[in-house]
């Protein structure tokens, strides 16, 4: 299991700030490496705030976006103008304010008969953007964005769900967890987030402190977020200082660049 790095800021703001600041680092890095950026998107408050951070001066000039290709590493059974739906948010905060090509943003097709087809559907989506075969290894990402639920779950991958011991799809339905809203979900699993090259965790809030110390220092994988350990990548954890569990900080973020 690698060792992750750990930053604590002070609130939930300078989270955002410094999610979005991770952001760029991370796209100037892959541009510069191997001419395109891929990331995949998570819903969430504090993501929210970054990706409004994102779409404004001066950080929206910092990006090539003709560069940058979006997917989803979670998304909510919902359409995709529904208040619920990660696609949605991240519409309204980000993609709808910068010059990505449409054809670089893929959404979860919520619209077919069910959350298993849509999941068998983004992964072939995913695989034909990418040039690869959906029934192979996953592609390597550049960055994911994940969070913390208050049960220890990380993308759509709730503790004691069939989801949890999928070792082929790269994406799957998951059923709904005990945390609101109560939809169907389609998530990525453990390959295609462990293929990625840096993997990041955003919490912010009080009530996130016991379970962080709990999933950082699990060594049985009792929680699904700590079993996030990408095969050949890095993981970063920003927290804001209501989050913190007596954990290291940081001025500054760590070196995160060198991904082949």
């Amino acid at each position: 299991m690698i060792r992750p790095n750990i930053c604590v800021v002070k609130n939930s703001s300078d989270l955002a700030a410094a999610a979005a600041d991770a952001v760029i680092h991370a796209a100037k890095d892959a541009i510069q490496a191997r001419g395109r950026f891929s990331i995949a998107l998570s819903g969430g408050s504090t993501p929210e705030k970054a990706y409004e951070l994102l779409a404004q001066p001066p950080k929206i000039a910092q990006l090539d976006w003709s560069r940058v290709h979006i997917i989803f590493g979670d998304e909510r059974f919902v359409p995709l103008d529904d208040p619920r739906s990660n696609y949605g948010m991240a519409a309204r905060t980000l993609l709808g304010h910068v010059p990505i090509p449409p054809s670089q943003i893929l959404a979860v097709p919520t619209h077919l008969a069910s959350a298993n087809a849509a999941a068998r559907a983004y992964s072939h989506l995913v695989a034909g953007h990418f040039a690869m075969n959906p029934d192979g290894p996953p592609p390597r990402l550049d960055l994911i964005l994940l969070g913390l639920g208050d049960d220890g779950h990380t993308a759509s991958l709730f503790p004691g769900k069939s989801s949890l011991d999928e070792h082929r799809a790269w994406f799957i339905h998951s059923s709904p967890g005990v945390l609101p809203p109560p939809v169907d979900r389609i998530t990525a699993t453990f390959p295609l987030l462990n293929a990625c090259r840096l993997v990041i965790f955003l919490v912010a809030g009080e009530k996130k402190k016991d379970i962080a110390r709990a999933v950082l220092t699990d060594q049985s994988h009792k929680y699904p977020a700590a079993r996030i350990s990408p095969d050949d990548g890095k993981v970063l954890w920003l927290l804001d200082a209501a989050a913190n569990g007596a954990v290291n900080h940081c001025s500054e973020l760590p070196s995160l660049g060198g991904q082949a």
